[in-house]
């Protein structure tokens, strides 16, 4: 399959050609063949498990993909300590993106710091502030955003496709690992020896922001440990759902 024209002028069915094609290819050709199609390519990592197979397949193979992280300022201190150690091992940089003292300093305002656990509207805004706005400027200029997103993660992600269009980003979003499960996942990272944040060991399949995550009990699903105070079984971030995207606060005005 060739793509000659940028991801924001590909038709639906070109999107499904692509979705088509990547199924039958192993990660590392999945990742080499989007990294071949003459658009900037950006991979945002958590640094969760997942994301490491994925950084480490970019690193082993010197694949021309960015590598980012949204350094939200609440991430374990596991969790900031991986990103360093995990530049070391292979060689990349991971460019940290930071969100605005300013949106910060307006959401502590209306809400307090620590907000997010009053109401659903007010932790959907600490997400904007933290992550949807820095994962603008994360992807500003791409065609083609990975993410480490798996049918397994949770319901609300079962039907993951390997490629699909971000219409409110205006790029396709390639989700390289749809099709892994949890063991073999990290029946991967045991033999290449990836380096994987130790919470994982204690009980934290997902990781997030410090504040919004715990340990999940056992028999949980993979997320449970998410936002666990809400009720929503659906409950995400908004990164990767279009509809969540759009923040209650309005970012402080820039200078």
């Amino acid at each position: 399959m060739t793509i000659n024209t940028p991801p924001q002028t590909l038709s639906i069915q070109d999107v499904s050609s692509l979705d088509a094609t990547l199924k039958d290819l192993s990660l590392a050709e999945r990742l080499a063949f989007v990294a071949g199609l003459g658009s900037r390519s950006v991979f945002t990592t958590s640094l969760g498990i997942e994301d490491q197979v994925i950084t480490a397949a970019i690193g082993t193979h010197r694949l021309p993909i960015d590598v980012a992280t949204l350094e939200t300022g609440r991430l374990f201190a596991e969790t900031v300590r991986l990103i360093e150690e995990t530049e070391d091992r292979y060689g990349i940089t991971i460019t940290r993106f930071y969100p605005e003292q300013d949106d910060i300093d307006a959401y502590a305002e209306k809400y307090g710091l620590n907000g997010f656990y009053e109401s659903v509207e007010a932790r959907h805004a600490c997400c904007h502030v933290r992550k949807l706005i820095p994962l603008a400027k994360a992807l500003e200029g791409a065609g083609f955003w990975i993410t480490g997103l798996r049918r397994g993660q949770s319901g609300n992600r079962a039907s993951t496709p390997f490629a699909e269009y971000d219409a409110e980003r205006n790029l396709i979003k390639i989700n390289p690992l749809a099709d892994w499960d949890i063991d073999a996942i990290k029946a991967h990272v045991a033999a290449e020896n990836i380096p994987v944040n130790p919470l994982h060991a204690r009980g934290y399949p997902s990781i997030g922001c410090e504040p919004c995550t715990r340990a999940i009990k056992p028999g949980e699903p993979e997320r449970a440990g998410r936002w666990w105070w809400e009720n929503d079984e659906k409950r995400e971030c908004g990164l990767h759902v279009a509809e969540a995207a759009q923040s209650s606060i309005s970012p402080a005005p820039q200078n």
